[in-house]
């Protein structure tokens, strides 16, 4: 709007030189004068709340079942649960075989998985992970027979078939074998049909429940603000926890609740993150968060190097030695200290770019900064918290 404005003023008051000619420098610089706030102020961080919330009702649901992976190559199960599953199969299909005369080497027992997801209709397929749980070698080239998927209710509501890949493969024999990946679970891709579609709940048809992924007091509150601003009412979103948001559905959207939850969706929420510092020792890694502070501090940081050698020398007795004499070796020992001279340096941030910058240049290793980062949060410096993993 200022730029607008200082335009028609130009237009209206042109100012010109002796020349005749208008004087371009002053209106750049009145331009920028006038969009300089605009161009220096930063930029707002925000996600969208289908990126950090889940709405009421919509969750994914786990299905197990048990099945037989036939087909193998020699490399199945040599146990008796496997001979036994067999014999119930063959007996279901009408014929009566003895348990001994079974040989379930190209045969496996497996544990059929799936995830349903929400609002799943009858004809949906979906992706099975298979993996045995008998003494099978591989289940390269398998394949899996019909297997029923419960829910946690017991109930079927998949059923699962089809042929399993591994991603792999094993190969030789005898003492010498080459393996390439796991070959003792796989996957089936749309192996899983739906059969029965399981009651969801979404919403109580006067409300819907916005669920924080991470809950936070900030974040809860700037969602129902964005929420009633969006829908420009003054109490449709209202904040119950730092996790959960109560919408009460408009008038206008009754009876289109799929509209309404494609809008609020999309609303864009600046998310507030707390300063944390996560750190893996096991593997040396170090994560600072964008509002991570370090209060002025001086550090010292030096290592101490203990090098222990040994050297092994011949020792020959002298040509008139008596004939007792022998060579031998005797063995010398050094140990050498060396400790790497440390001093102070001022470290402090208000920034993660300061702190990042300030910690390189201690010129540590990911170990050493671990180290280095416990001993801040100890001393007061390290306004986060501080996650071990």
């Amino acid at each position: 709007m200022a730029i607008l404005k200082i335009l028609r003023l130009m237009v209206k008051y042109p100012v010109l030189t002796r020349g005749g000619k208008c004087m371009h420098k002053l209106f750049v610089f009145l331009v920028f004068l006038a969009a300089g706030p605009l161009l220096l102020a930063p930029a707002a961080h925000a996600e969208r709340i289908k990126d950090i919330a889940n709405f009421e009702g919509m969750r994914e649901n786990q299905l197990i079942g048990y099945g037989l992976v036939v087909g193998l190559d020699g490399s199945g199960d040599k146990g008796n649960q496997t001979l036994l599953t067999i014999g119930n199969l063959l007996q279901r299909m009408g014929l009566t075989i003895k348990i001994a005369d079974i040989k379930a080497k190209n045969a496996a027992a497996v544990m059929v998985t799936a995830s349903l997801p929400p609002f799943p209709k009858p004809g949906m397929q979906l992706d099975a992970l298979v993996s045995t749980i008998g003494d099978a070698k591989s289940l390269q080239g398998g394949t899996l027979l019909l297997a029923p998927l419960k829910g946690p209710d017991g109930k079927v509501y998949a059923l699962a078939q089809g042929p399993v890949s591994v991603g792999g493969f094993i190969g030789g024999g005898g003492g010498t074998t080459v393996q390439k990946n796991h070959t003792t679970a796989g996957k089936i891709p749309n192996g899983v049909t739906i059969e029965t579609e399981p009651r969801f709940v979404f919403g109580t048809g006067s409300e819907i429940r916005i669920f924080l992924r991470n809950p936070d007091f900030t974040t809860a509150a700037e969602t129902a603000k964005r929420i009633n601003e969006t829908l420009q009412t003054d109490s449709s979103a209202v904040t119950l926890d730092p996790s959960t948001i109560i919408l009460k559905v408009p008038e206008q959207y009754q009876g289109k609740i799929v509209q309404l939850v494609a809008l609020v969706e999309a609303i864009d929420v600046a998310v507030d993150v707390p300063a944390r510092v996560v750190i893996n020792e096991r593997t040396g890694t170090v994560t600072i968060g964008e509002a991570v502070k370090i209060a002025p501090v001086a550090i010292a940081h030096g290592s101490l190097t203990i090098e222990i050698k040994t050297e092994y020398n011949v020792s020959q007795p002298n040509p008139l030695a008596p004939n007792q004499a022998r060579t031998v070796v005797t063995p010398k020992q050094t140990v050498n200290v060396k400790e790497q001279n440390a001093s102070l340096l001022h470290v402090s941030g208000a920034t993660l770019g300061e702190v990042v910058r300030a910690l390189n240049a201690l010129g540590v290793t990911p170990r050493d900064l671990v180290s280095i980062l416990q001993a801040l949060k100890a001393a007061g410096a390290l306004h986060a918290d501080m996650e071990i993993i």
